[in-house]
């Protein structure tokens, strides 16, 4: 097992005042600096009440001590917890004897990191640590906690282990290159690499979900001024986010607003009517609109029921991002004889809708959802896990060496050569392949404690 030059301390419960603080030691002097601070006996897994003194044997805190003894414990080393009273000058306290004792403060995510590193996890698993507490729905919470409990792991594992199995095989048809063909043919390779990218296929479609329930997604409302923006993100919100009134061109600013579409968090930004004005100050409340719109995913364009589509409306349309979705909404169905329905028209679907009476605003939820997953005919009820950027380009990484794999289907060595491609990407999801400046990154966005 790997084990740390050092000792390492930090304060691992968040800033700020509560009832319980605690301050984490990790590295082989773990125990020894936690005898020289607290009064009793430490004995491991038992949680015991101890006095924490200073050097001038004051009392500093009182509280429990749990001792995890390697390899047994989080990181794999020694681990002390001194679980104390919550206010940051008391942990700070405590945490400063730790120091003075010759422990050093950890960096952020040196606990997590040395998890990895002492195989007490792989990567893809040590990242869903930070996933799981930046998670800002419950969906997003139970996903990332499946690729804390490793199942993505077992997935990619499980797909690792044909790859390197079909690898060895074609590699071992290079030593006969007069029969490789047959060799080729009797393994099965062709049926054996289109199954495998199947299950690519299948991996990505639920990391794709899972990235979703990470990172979410940015709308953008956009339309003539008084054309109901305002009034319609005040429904997706639940409640009065924007002003509404009769006055063309009252918002000035986005107004960003955070909601959740079956778990999928979405930032919803409400921008100033893109027309033509004198007014200086709504001149930069547009500008700021088309600032909103390259950063989006989606453009929700809004037209008036009553007036429809028209030059204005196709004028925005031929200034939009190529990469942006855009989903028209049809307002003020009210005071037309629409009602509410979902409508295909020119591989662009038209929802029409009442924000002031809020009809069509499920018709509306539904075809986000749609547009987010691709369209695709996921199963809710399957596992899913948080994926992050990486393990999306891993994959598709991965089908590309299929792809290019079966494209040279008949010359063995430029087949191994893709399928080791292939091997080293889907390694990299886990670790067993990464180089130090991705963990270096990837530990970086821990907090200090983790």
């Amino acid at each position: 097992m790997l084990r740390a030059a050092n000792t390492i301390a930090a304060i691992s419960t968040a800033g700020g005042v509560g009832g319980i603080g605690i301050v984490r030691l990790s590295g082989p002097e773990a125990l020894a600096i936690a005898k020289t601070i607290c009064s009793g006996q430490i004995v491991p897994r038992e949680a015991g009440f101890h006095n924490f003194y200073n050097a001038d044997q004051e009392i500093v805190d009182q509280g429990v001590i749990l001792f995890f003894p390697n390899p047994k414990s989080f990181t794999g080393e020694d681990v002390i917890e001194f679980q104390g009273h919550g206010g940051q000058t008391v942990l700070n306290a405590v945490l400063n004897l730790c120091i003075d004792k010759g422990a050093r403060l950890a960096e952020p995510g040196e606990f997590t990191r040395r998890a990895y590193l002492n195989n007490k996890m792989d990567l893809a698993q040590a990242e869903s640590v930070i996933d799981v507490i930046n998670a800002t729905t419950i969906e997003a919470v139970k996903s990332a906690a499946q690729s804390l409990s490793g199942k993505f792991s077992i997935k990619i594992n499980g797909l690792l282990k044909k790859l390197i199995e079909l690898r060895v095989f074609v590699e071992a048809c290079l030593d006969f290159p007069e029969e490789e063909i047959d060799f080729i043919e009797q393994g099965n390779v062709i049926d054996r690499l289109n199954n495998i990218a199947a299950e690519v296929d299948q991996i990505l479609l639920v990391a794709r979900h899972g990235q979703l329930l990470k990172e979410g997604a940015n709308v953008v409302l956009i339309g003539q001024p008084n054309v109901g923006k305002s009034s319609l993100l005040n429904q997706l919100v639940g409640e009065e986010k924007a002003i509404v009134t009769d006055v063309p061109g009252t918002t000035r600013d986005p107004i960003a607003s955070n909601i959740s579409i079956h778990g999928i968090p979405l930032n919803v930004f409400d921008t100033a009517g893109l027309r033509t004005t004198d007014d200086q100050v709504e001149l930069l409340g547009i500008s700021k609109t088309w600032e909103s719109i390259k950063g989006s995913h989606i453009a929700m364009v809004l037209v008036d029921a009553t007036k429809g589509a028209g030059n204005y409306e196709k004028d925005i349309i031929s200034r939009l991002p190529k990469n942006i979705e855009i989903l028209w909404i049809y307002n003020k169905i009210d005071l037309t004889d629409d009602k509410p329905k979902a409508v295909e028209h020119n591989q662009n679907k038209s929802i029409y809708i009442s924000a002031k009476l809020d009809l069509g605003i499920d018709l509306l939820r539904e075809a986000l959802y749609e547009i987010l997953t691709g369209g695709s005919a996921y199963n809710n009820n399957e596992t899913v896990y948080i994926a992050r950027s990486r393990h999306i380009d891993a994959l598709n990484a991965v089908k590309a060496s299929i792809i290019m794999g079966l494209a040279h289907k008949d010359s063995s060595e430029l087949l191994a050569e893709e399928l080791m491609l292939a091997q080293n990407a889907l390694s990299s999801i886990t670790g067993e392949f990464s180089s130090d400046d991705l963990l270096g990154k990837i530990f970086s966005e821990f907090c200090i404690g983790k």
